[in-house]
């Protein structure tokens, strides 16, 4: 079988440690795969006034399928003083790189699974009614639609006389906000089209037929965000009842669904939701099965077939200086488990999720975040395992 060609794009940060360790335990479980490096990231926007340069893009149409690990994103100020002198003043901006990912491929479907795994101290536990200490199990899919509401990038301080003018044809904002000096207002929209309303619901329909769940939740604020939260549950409801009459539609607001996930987080399957609330939906659940360091994503485009793997956490810039690698690399490596079931590598993907699960449940070896400690340069004298010391006992379990 020919070498499938993957653009690994290692980022900032600790993105280049966790990039590393993953593609050493896919080697081990026997993917054959040519990686290409593809540059994106905050060394980028400095030395060239964009952190996803056009020559990954070209990567990324060529080869369709990307492992990326983190970036790391600054404030307005300094994205402007860290660029190089002599592209200061010339009209750059910085735009995250991975946003624009999305948005350039219309990589519209994220799915964020979260997944207990057995012996993770880091598991949420909760009390019973009779005092008992109780572990549920979470198994759930958030389908977050991932290129639109209010990651759309659509906004302006001090908008132009266009959208100003528009701003004031609304009677909620003649009300509200015409006291306001215009150079002291701040705009961001939050818009949602029927067509990737659609495809995100549809997606999360299939996923709950495939695993035999019967129902998904919509978690939105339709009482409140009337018109783009409405239109997603409105098209969730006609889609249960001409598409799929076996599966209900759980209509749950955003701010109760992390009240309920605390609570009773095993009544989740399946949830679906705009792009900021999918965000905070995602880590929240990711909370319950230890954090960041066990996050992952795929993001893809069912008409071009481009999608990228990543991990959900940051660059956290602090511990890259480390001499030692700490992070936890789990993350990292069960997206590219994800990436393994897209291409229909799923042998090796049941492999390697099963060697994850080895590794955690005999608990010999845990990262720093799986042994409660704070993330220091020391913790490998206090018996933390090293990013490597991760990978190679998921290697040996391979």
């Amino acid at each position: 079988m020919e070498k499938r060609t993957i653009v690994a794009m290692p980022g900032d940060g600790i993105g280049k440690a966790v990039l590393i360790e993953c593609i050493r335990v896919l080697d081990a479980a026997g993917f054959k795969a040519n990686y290409v490096n593809g540059d994106i990231g905050w060394e980028f926007w400095c030395k060239e006034g964009n952190p996803l340069p056009e020559r990954t893009i070209k990567l990324l149409e060529e080869h369709k399928i990307g492992l990326f690990g983190a970036i790391t994103s600054k404030p307005k100020d300094k994205t402007a003083t860290e660029l190089a002198p002599e592209l200061q003043g010339k009209g750059y901006i910085y735009y995250s790189p991975i946003v624009t990912m999305r948005q350039h491929f219309n990589l519209d479907i994220c799915m964020r699974p979260c997944q207990t795994f057995k012996g993770n101290p880091l598991n949420f536990i909760r009390r019973g009614a009779n005092g008992a200490i109780e572990e549920p199990v979470v198994d759930v899919m958030i389908f977050r639609q991932n290129t639109e509401g209010l990651y759309g990038g659509v906004e302006w301080t001090n908008p132009p006389d266009k959208v100003y003018d528009a701003l004031m044809t609304h009677k909620k904002f003649v009300e509200n906000f015409k006291w306001c000096p215009r150079e002291e207002l701040a705009v961001s929209t939050r818009i949602l089209t029927k067509k990737y309303c659609t495809r995100i619901i549809k997606a999360a329909f299939e996923y709950a037929k495939k695993r035999g769940f019967n129902k998904i939740t919509v978690s939105e604020k339709p009482n409140v965000v009337r018109e783009t939260s409405g239109m997603m549950l409105k098209i969730a409801q006609e889609m249960s009842k001409a598409e799929y009459p076996d599966i209900k539609v759980e209509d749950i607001n955003i701010d109760a669904t992390m009240m309920w996930l605390t609570k009773n987080p095993e009544n989740y399957n399946v949830i679906v939701a705009s792009n900021m609330f999918g965000d905070i939906i995602s880590d929240g659940f990711a909370g319950l099965i230890g954090g960041l360091g066990f996050a992952t994503s795929a993001q893809f485009n069912p008409e071009s077939g481009v999608a990228v793997f990543e991990p959900t956490h940051g660059s956290a810039p602090k511990y890259a200086e480390y001499e030692t690698s700490i992070v936890n690399p789990i993350a990292m490596i069960n997206s590219s488990v994800m990436m393994l079931e897209h291409i229909g590598e799923i042998e090796i993907a049941n492999n390697i999720k099963k060697a994850v699960a080895e590794v955690v449940a005999e608990g010999k070896v845990r990262a720093y975040d799986m042994l409660k400690l704070k993330g220091t340069p020391d913790v490998i004298n206090q018996g933390a395992a090293s990013t490597k010391q991760m990978a190679d006992a998921i290697i040996a379990k391979l």
